[in-house]
């Protein structure tokens, strides 16, 4: 018998020793510790911790009661509001799995999620009611248990679709619910689509184990304080806000709800509610920067700003610095549950001359605390390619916070995980100290205002008109948005179209975020085999 063995023998997991992880333990633990602190506010309106554990076994009971069981679907399209805090913790709760749904999509991308999904039951806001009324129209699966939320803070238009709205739904259930732990850390906690690349979208399936790691990995690599004061400018809906929701329970920190992100109300909530940190696109920093002098209010001290998506130009960074933001540049794909890659600031580089300060910035960075393994690789061989700041390569990640597999669609997932890596789609380099930076995107994504438009599902639209022979769509950077689609055109003989009119076409098909801003005639590049020659699109585009 070797020596090993007396680590082993007669020290097996037990009730005492093991437990499952879940996020849903830091409220609890949370509301435990701080019950009359702040957690949400929303309005006029302030919940404590003890009243949002409350809540959200309240609702965790009413869902149990409505005929919800475990691993059954909740699909939620909400504003930032209280029942969507409510929802990150209730629905687990009982063990079914929380989808949020994407409130900036068309009734057609919701159908297929939710027939994908097969929702039982769906929370809707009522100022989504419109799309959500078409989107059931076109579902195949049975329609779900609909339960209306009105905001009681705000005046929102809406069709009622349920007789039942969300506090009398709650009202019903039991403020004692005797929660329990995931049978299994494994166990799907969540569901978030991606933009659909190729086709429809990806269903991308967090599990208790993931949560909880983010919810401490958030905590360090954003340095949240004890009680820290969080501004919900990041949708909800996007990876479970790069799971914030659960991560303000670890430090029991305030959640300031906003509906709408106008500069006005971030301003004041900020200056008003004393805000510490937020999250958002670049379409955030410019809202911020751009806004009129008489809706900015003084910062009460310097405010922690997280961003995605394209590096921020040097002139945004500058401009909020001045403001009081301290900006930090994360990475991360709907599959790594958000931000998984950050751009861990040195202080020796701030005395940097500008121009250097400037490329140490646009790097995405090294793996979060919560990531086991981060590299740039030959997705051919499955070798790291060297770290010359030079060598293209695929960016690959492994470790507890990668999603589990693509809901009902094993191909996807078995070409996500081959090599034992997952593979992000994203062409990037790595530096001699460790830090990766993009080059290009392997999938064509285009990231405007925080939101994932596919090249492809705009051609597609594009080659629908009549008069189109062919189409090519590219991300054009912008100062506000980050980046936005550029349509290049091609005519069919003798016909005649307008700028004007393309982009209407796409409306009628597309969300309207997807939808090109420009749109240039003539005839592609094309290499001797017929393929458009994109990089020079690209080029064209930066130039306009």
């Amino acid at each position: 018998m070797s020596s090993a063995s007396i680590y082993t023998n007669d020290l097996d997991k037990n009730q005492a020793n093991y437990q499952a992880l879940t996020p849903i333990s830091f409220l609890q633990r949370s509301a435990s510790v701080y019950p009359d602190y702040p957690a949400i506010i929303h309005g006029n309106a302030t919940t404590t911790y003890a009243d949002f554990y409350k809540r959200s076994r309240q609702l965790a009971s009413a869902l149990e009661k409505a005929g919800i069981k475990k691993t059954d679907t909740v699909s939620v399209i909400l504003a930032n509001t209280p029942p969507m805090l409510e929802a990150h913790y209730g629905v687990p709760m009982m063990g079914a799995v929380l989808h949020s749904l994407n409130t900036r999509l068309d009734a057609k991308v919701l159908a297929f999620q939710l027939d994908h999904a097969k929702c039982k039951m769906l929370i809707l806001d009522l100022e989504f009611s419109d799309v959500v009324k078409q989107a059931l129209a076109l579902m195949q699966e049975p329609t779900p248990i609909l339960i209306d939320y009105i905001d009681p803070e705000f005046d929102v238009e809406g069709e009622r679709l349920s007789q039942l709205d969300y506090e009398s739904f709650i009202a019903v259930g039991d403020p004692q619910y005797d929660w329990q732990y995931p049978d299994d850390e494994w166990d799907a906690i969540s569901l978030n689509y991606t933009s659909g690349t190729t086709g429809n979208p990806k269903g991308v399936v967090y599990h208790h184990r993931g949560a909880h790691l983010m919810g401490y990995g958030n905590v360090i690599a954003a340095n949240l304080p004890k009680h820290p004061v969080y501004l919900w400018t990041l949708p909800m809906f996007h990876c479970n806000g790069w799971c914030f929701p659960w991560s303000l329970s670890v430090q029991a920190g305030t959640h300031v709800c906003l509906r709408w992100v106008r500069p006005k109300a971030m301003f004041d909530a900020i200056a008003d509610h004393k805000v510490t940190h937020l999250c958002g696109a670049p379409i955030v920093m410019s809202t911020l920067l751009n806004a009129p002098e008489n809706e900015k209010r003084p910062l009460p001290h310097t405010v922690e700003f997280i961003t995605a998506a394209a590096p921020p130009p040097e002139a945004v960074l500058a401009g909020m610095a001045d403001a009081g933001f301290n900006v930090t540049h994360v990475y991360g794909l709907t599959e790594s549950y958000g931000p998984a890659v950050v751009n861990e600031w040195k202080a020796e580089w701030n005395n940097l001359p500008d121009d250097e300060r400037t490329t140490k910035k646009a790097r995405q960075g090294v793996r979060y605390p919560a990531l086991e393994d981060l590299c740039v690789m030959d997705p051919q061989t499955m070798e790291k390619v060297p770290a010359d700041g030079e060598t293209m390569g695929e960016v690959m990640f492994k470790g507890n916070i990668v999603m589990k597999g693509y809901l009902r669609n094993p191909q996807a997932s078995a070409q996500a995980f081959e090599g034992g890596w997952f593979h992000s789609g994203d062409l990037g380099v790595m530096h001699p100290d460790g830090y990766i930076q993009l080059k290009d995107r392997s999938k064509d994504i285009i990231i405007s205002g925080g939101e994932n438009i596919s090249s492809i599902e705009v051609e597609d639209t594009l080659y629908k008109h009549p008069k189109i022979t062919a189409a090519a769509v590219v991300a054009r950077p912008d100062d506000k948005w980050g980046e936005t689609p550029c349509a290049f055109v091609e005519l069919k003989p003798g016909e005649d179209l307008t700028e004007a009119e393309v982009i209407s076409h796409c409306r009628e098909h597309l969300a309207n975020f997807k939808a090109p801003k420009i749109v240039v005639f003539g005839e592609l590049p094309k290499t001797s085999t017929g393929k458009v020659q994109k990089f020079k699109l690209r080029d064209m585009a930066k130039g306009l």
